[in-house]
């Protein structure tokens, strides 16, 4: 299959400023644009030039014209929408977090294997070219024994994208959702290492309503023995992102690395010196986009699984519980 044909079920910002393009960069088509809205939905269609539009899920999944869905709306509402996907017979790949509970995020999965549909999860960060640089220098034993990380991840979420993020509990808002959900799955690829217990407290600087948190910080405790720092915010406007792995021979130390853009170095500090590290830079929705695609294919699996999707979920709903009750809490990685 050259190019898949794609039918979007939410009319998003991240679709319109990323995946559309991401979509036709590889061969394929957006054949059809769902939202619960329908002059949303017939407004988006002719913006972007796609073909059809509806406000009916069932209409859309049901298309002879579309071989695969990505989800983007909002979070509550992913598990309904990738089950109809599913038994339609459509690939699906879906934003995260996959859904608000544990629940339905394994059963998202375990309904698209029982349909014979490829799951992917959206999560951009391990396509980077700094953090695939930085889980290769790890595997080749240049920095020794990874023993410590850190995740500097808090940003300034602009006007047009606070919304539901910041006001509404029931649809998944808050930055653990939102963000910690990446410093999970980044960390898990960037170490190859498996996080089973979290220490967490949440900040709220008066951006987000209803209770929900703006800024978190906490430790994750993996399998390995090694200690990750995270540092996630939607509040900080001139901060900048970073990602480091401290090992017993050396370090690595990204900038400006947790970010949808194709950007950042990474400088491995050594014994011998100091290195800034070769980057193979490649936009990260396209390649997201192109492994999903092969993966359809029967060429390996999508960059991120819906099974990564869970287990960044179980870390993010694990953080939460462990700065509401002020104990380290564990991490439930079973599917």
């Amino acid at each position: 299959m050259n190019g898949l044909r794609w039918g979007l079920i939410g009319a998003s910002t991240i679709a319109a400023e990323h995946m559309i393009d991401a979509f036709r960069a590889n061969g394929g088509e957006v054949t059809a644009i769902m939202s619960a809205n329908p002059e949303r939905a017939a407004q988006y269609a002719v913006k972007h030039g796609i073909a059809k539009s509806t406000s009916t899920l069932k209409e859309l999944v049901d298309a002879k014209e579309v071989d695969a869905v990505y989800v983007s709306t909002t979070n509550e509402l992913h598990r309904d929408q990738v089950f109809a996907a599913a038994a339609a017979g459509k690939h699906v790949l879906c934003e995260k977090p996959l859904a608000l509970t544990l629940t339905d995020a394994r059963a998202m999965v375990v309904e698209c294997r029982k349909h014979g549909v490829v799951m992917g999860t959206n999560h951009h960060l391990r396509n980077a070219a700094t953090h695939r640089a930085m889980r290769e220098t790890i595997k080749a034993g240049r920095i020794g024994k990874p023993l410590f990380a850190r995740v500097f991840h808090s940003v300034y979420l602009p006007p047009h994208l606070q919304g539901w993020r910041i006001q509404r509990p029931e649809a998944g808002g808050g930055v653990m959702l939102d963000i910690t959900v990446h410093d999970a799955d980044t960390l898990r690829f960037v170490l190859d290492d498996e996080p089973t217990s979290v220490v967490a407290m949440t900040s709220h600087s008066g951006m987000s309503k209803a209770g929900l948190e703006d800024g978190a910080m906490g430790v994750i405790r993996f399998s390995s023995g090694l200690l990750a720092q995270f540092h996630d915010g939607f509040t900080t406007k001139y901060a900048i992102t970073g990602f480091e792995v401290h090992g017993d021979e050396g370090s690595l130390i990204s900038r400006d690395c947790m970010t949808q853009a194709p950007k950042g170095d990474v400088l491995l500090r050594s014994g011998a010196g100091e290195e800034l590290l070769k980057l193979d830079q490649e936009k990260l929705y396209v390649r997201s986009v192109r492994l999903f695609q092969a993966a359809v294919d029967g060429r390996g699996a999508p960059s991120a699984t819906g099974e990564d999707g869970v287990k960044s979920l179980s870390v993010a709903l694990s953080a939460s519980e462990a700065a509401r009750s002020g104990v380290a809490t564990p991490i439930d990685l079973t599917m």
